[in-house]
């Protein structure tokens, strides 16, 4: 079995002073993906940050204090890439990949289109070269899992107040068309709507009112695997006992 577990930390640095990674030491994972590092390699090594005997491969933003994202892993990879292919988004640190001998695993975090009218015309040019990108990656034929924050609700049963969301950046009516043909039939997966139809599963709350106590959350945060592990996705939960970010880590097996 092959455990990864995905999260949105929101700060590498903010979430290990909130025991992230104690509580990641105990969960044994194989891989484990992460975004919005928000630090530099300089920066999270002199946080002195325990990752055991793991190896972690790091994509930081040009930018400081900006994006980034990550990999720990377990297993020595056959390859590192550091980027998809569009300057425009792999300079904010959006984007790697790790080639193992059977399988292909992404951290990704894409834009959020939330801040302003400049940043959602950023979001739609992200998900058209990343569409052009995803059909490059099925064409390879090898299992491949991207695990990451995506920035949208798909479907009305993934964000709690989706009526009036609709006008608002995560459940836009094109947003929610582009996951469509992300998860087409033979194409992508979303492994957790695959074994988990139940409502009420978030992995995103807002930092204001009482949206996290009252579950007035979103499901942004995703394992998108390619067809051919359909019948490889094992087991799937949100951990939100302990509150490590804005993001719950998201923690599925497959049968690797």
């Amino acid at each position: 079995m092959l455990k990864i577990i995905s999260c949105n930390l929101n700060g590498i640095r903010s979430a290990n002073k909130k025991g992230f990674f104690d509580w990641l030491h105990k969960q044994k994972a194989d891989i484990v993906c992460l975004q919005e590092l928000r630090a530099s390699s300089q920066q999270i090594n002199e946080e002195k940050i325990n990752f055991r005997n793991d190896a972690f491969y790091i994509k930081s933003a040009e930018k400081k204090g900006y994006s980034g994202v990550g990999i720990i892993t377990k297993h020595k990879p056959k390859k590192v890439i550091y980027s998809y292919g569009d300057a425009e988004f792999d300079n904010e640190g959006r984007y790697i990949q790790l080639n193992f001998e059977n399988f292909i695993v992404v951290s990704l975090y894409a834009p959020s289109g939330s801040s302003s009218e400049e940043r959602q015309k950023a979001k739609f040019r992200f998900m058209k070269s990343f569409m052009v990108h995803l059909m490059k990656l099925r064409k390879k034929k090898v299992p491949t899992i991207i695990c990451g924050d995506w920035n949208i609700a798909h479907k009305e049963i993934d964000l709690k107040n989706w009526k009036s969301n609709q006008k608002n950046s995560g459940f836009l009516i094109d947003e929610r068309n582009w996951m469509d043909e992300v998860f087409k039939k033979n194409f992508f997966i979303d492994a957790f709507r695959e074994i988990n139809k139940k409502p009420e599963q978030y992995t995103w709350w807002s930092n204001r009112g009482n949206a996290r106590i009252n579950n007035v959350g979103w499901r942004i945060d995703y394992q998108v695997v390619s067809s051919n592990l359909q019948k490889k996705i094992k087991s799937e939960s949100i951990y939100t006992k302990k509150r490590f970010s804005d993001h719950a880590p998201l923690i599925m097996e497959y049968e690797i």
